[in-house]
């Protein structure tokens, strides 16, 4: 039986099951303020009286637990490493567990969020309703760190994504950082606001920013591939990534290092578009499938465009198609910026 939900204790989940099989190195995520996903479908929203939903899914949710699932989908071999606390982290874990995904959980005193994601059949909307979630104590932390950098060792890439918890400090990703190269892995960070801002002060292999978030840094909106690489060079020139990826929406991304920038371009869905929500995830599950298995971080990127892509055809949250992925990707086209 799983101890997951018994603070300070880390539990492995998915016991006695394996990983699929390839030749790639595993790679292990962080999700410091999970979920469990709620999804439904409504015929529309009403302002007055009941609004009747369909439950389409219920599944286990949050950054590094999408990309977790989203690297088992490419055949690659990933852990999820997660806060669980009280009955909804028991459900988080019974969900991971249900579903395959192999996972660590680290419990905690406070109560695992639910979030919720509606969508609207009628208008073909969607809507992601993600309480804040719990609060971490300094004793919490510190034992997220010291599991986290005990697990790096034997996982060379390590992808932290999502929202930080109440209680923990804004650059606690800023000492992730350094916990993870010390264990000799290279991170990859996505995240955003002051967590985002405070984790610059330590280099990571590579980030991600989507428009709001480069927007953030930049202190204006970014729209352009113009303006994208305004936003890499500023984390280029700061040592504060070795790559930078910007995304630009409908545009695609410009992935960068100090010797290039690289437009990405997406191409034109083959359907229609029901939500961006979890686009981000599944991009960086592609590249860091890819980079795991030896590819060029602009090649990696390029599948991750596809990917995001791919992601935007389901509603809500659910699960991107492989095939539909792979199929897009050489459509995706590369060009040097200014070049």
């Amino acid at each position: 039986m799983s101890v997951a939900g018994v603070p300070g204790q880390p539990a492995a989940g998915s016991e006695g099951r394996s990983s699929p099989p390839g030749s790639a190195p595993p790679i292990l995520t962080l999700t410091l303020n999970p979920t469990v996903d709620i999804c439904c479908d409504v015929g529309h929203l009403v302002d007055i009286g009941k609004t009747r939903a369909r439950v389409r899914y219920v599944a286990a949710g949050g950054g590094g637990i999408n990309v977790a699932r989203g690297v088992a989908r490419f055949g690659g071999r990933a852990t999820a490493f997660h806060t669980a606390g009280q009955e909804i982290g028991q459900r988080l874990n019974r969900l991971l567990d249900e579903e395959g995904v192999d996972h660590l959980a680290l419990g905690i005193a406070g109560e695992t969020r639910e979030a919720f994601v509606l969508f609207e059949t009628e208008s073909r909307r969607s809507y992601h309703i993600v309480p804040h979630g719990p609060r971490l104590d300094d004793d919490e932390g510190r034992r997220c760190l010291d599991v986290l950098e005990r697990a790096a060792g034997a996982h060379p890439y390590v992808v932290a994504s999502g929202s930080l918890p109440g209680g923990l400090p804004d650059d606690f990703y800023t000492t992730v950082a350094r916990r993870v190269r010390g264990a000799g892995s290279r991170l990859l960070l996505d995240t955003s606001g002051p967590a985002l801002r405070e984790s610059l002060h330590e280099a990571v292999f590579l980030r991600r920013c989507n428009r709001s978030e480069a927007a953030y840094l930049a202190g204006r909106a970014v729209r352009s591939f113009d303006d994208a690489r305004a936003v890499n060079e500023q984390l280029l020139a700061a040592g504060a990534s070795e790559i930078a990826i910007t995304t630009l929406g409908e545009l695609g991304a410009l992935c960068s290092t100090v010797q290039r920038h690289m437009e990405l371009h997406a191409p034109p869905p083959p359907g229609e578009p029901l939500s961006d929500a979890g686009a981000g995830d599944a991009m960086i599950a592609a590249i860091v499938t890819r980079l795991a298995e030896g590819d060029d971080p602009v090649d990696a990127c390029a599948l991750g465009v596809a990917t995001a892509v791919a992601s935007m055809l389901t509603p809500g949250i659910e699960p991107f198609d492989r095939e539909v992925a792979e199929s897009l990707r050489p459509a995706v086209r590369i060009t040097r910026l200014g070049g």
